[in-house]
């Protein structure tokens, strides 16, 4: 099996969500009994010991800006494209990138099934954030990707919408697979004693909502000490706010998929306080973050937005609260603090809930369903 990533900002063995994303699927494509070969534009130096075996074909993309950076990657889609074909495979799947036709170029040669795994709008996110010079290029690669794949896995309803009117509707092997968690890999640890730990773990960036996460343990009537894990374009003014507010709280800095565990152990309570965005239909991310808190056992505080209240039931495996409102916050969270056996209920529903219908050798399992393999 051929493992395609050509998008320069998703580090195969690095510390984002993506980069988990990434070796989970590899990691289930292993279980099933496959020989997994990863092409890939960055494959990162955070090599998880269960994957340091797998081979690794690296086309670099050089620091690039505007067009020029547009036509690297499509120079390194036909790179890794024409490497797989030399190589051969039997299956090929790739996360969706722009301006890469790699996995139609693969199928197209090789007479294989081919997976294509879209995890966000990149077209509306590039042209929003950053710049995008020849988006009629981009999406062209897109519609023939969607075309030749035998499966279009979407991590969302609103991404698997965008796709759609972009490629064309109707279009049955264009589905809904959320995102999971390792099970295995993350596990539930009696609680640190002393005041409870409510835990964040994600990338500082506005739309993660820490700001307001800070602002509530400040308007907390309860005492709990918090721990944030990740890092990012936010980290240096959050640090600055919680000096400010003479906050309890831990920055631990950006961790290797691997950590998580380890960063987890001990903590009471995680917290997803997703912010309330102009459109609602931008809140079409699949939080891995809220997987892996239920994974640990950990009762989840949430904002109601997206996809969130499809995976945490209100009062059964955790509690959610309207976005961007620091006082429900952390009313929420003081409810908790202030109710052990609430907190122990809820951690065990959320432990089974992820294991029962979010492992992600399920989530591959829905993806190749059908699929001649």
């Amino acid at each position: 099996m051929a493992y395609l990533s050509v998008d320069p900002g998703v580090p195969v063995f690095g510390s984002k969500g993506a980069s988990v994303h990434v070796q989970e699927i590899v990691r289930s494509w292993r279980n099933r009994g496959a020989e997994v070969t990863i092409y890939c534009t960055r494959n990162g130096t955070d090599v998880p010991p269960d994957l340091a075996d797998v081979p690794v074909v690296v086309h670099p993309i050089k620091a690039a800006t505007g067009g020029n950076r547009e036509r690297a990657q499509v120079r390194a889609a036909e790179s890794l494209a024409a490497q797989v074909i030399r190589d051969g495979a039997d299956a090929v799947y790739e996360r969706y990138s722009l301006f890469s036709d790699a996995l139609q170029r693969v199928t197209e040669a090789l007479r294989i099934p081919g997976f294509l795994e879209v995890n966000a709008p990149l077209i509306d996110e590039q042209r929003k954030y950053r710049e995008i010079h020849d988006e009629e290029a981009a999406l062209d690669c897109l519609r023939g990707q969607v075309r030749a794949a035998s499966t279009v896995a979407c991590v969302s309803a609103p991404v698997r919408d965008w796709v759609l009117d972009r490629t064309g509707p109707g279009a049955r092997h264009v589905i809904v697979t959320p995102n999971g968690v390792n099970g295995h890999r993350i596990r539930p640890s009696p609680e640190t004693a002393g005041r409870p730990v409510v835990v964040f773990v994600g990338t500082l960036k506005p739309w993660h909502g820490v700001r307001t996460l800070l602002e509530a343990q400040a308007a907390a009537s309860r005492v709990w000490a918090l721990k944030i894990v990740g890092d990012g374009p936010e980290g240096p003014a959050l640090r600055a706010l919680a000096a400010d507010l003479e906050l309890d709280v831990e920055f631990t800095g950006a961790v290797p998929p691997d950590d998580i565990p380890a960063a987890l152990a001990g903590c009471a309570i995680g917290v997803a306080p997703y912010p309330a965005l102009d459109d609602d239909a931008e809140h079409y991310f699949s939080p891995l973050k809220i997987y892996e808190y239920c994974a640990a056992g950990l009762p989840v505080v949430a904002s109601r937005v997206g996809q969130v209240p499809g995976i945490i039931e209100h009062g059964v495996t955790g509690l959610l609260v309207d976005p961007s409102n620091a006082g429900r916050l952390a009313g929420a969270i003081d409810s908790l603090v202030e109710a052990p056996g609430t907190r122990a209920a809820m951690s065990a529903a959320a432990r089974r809930v992820v294991l029962e219908r979010h492992s992600w050798d399920s989530v591959l399992a829905r993806i190749t369903e059908g699929a001649a393999l």
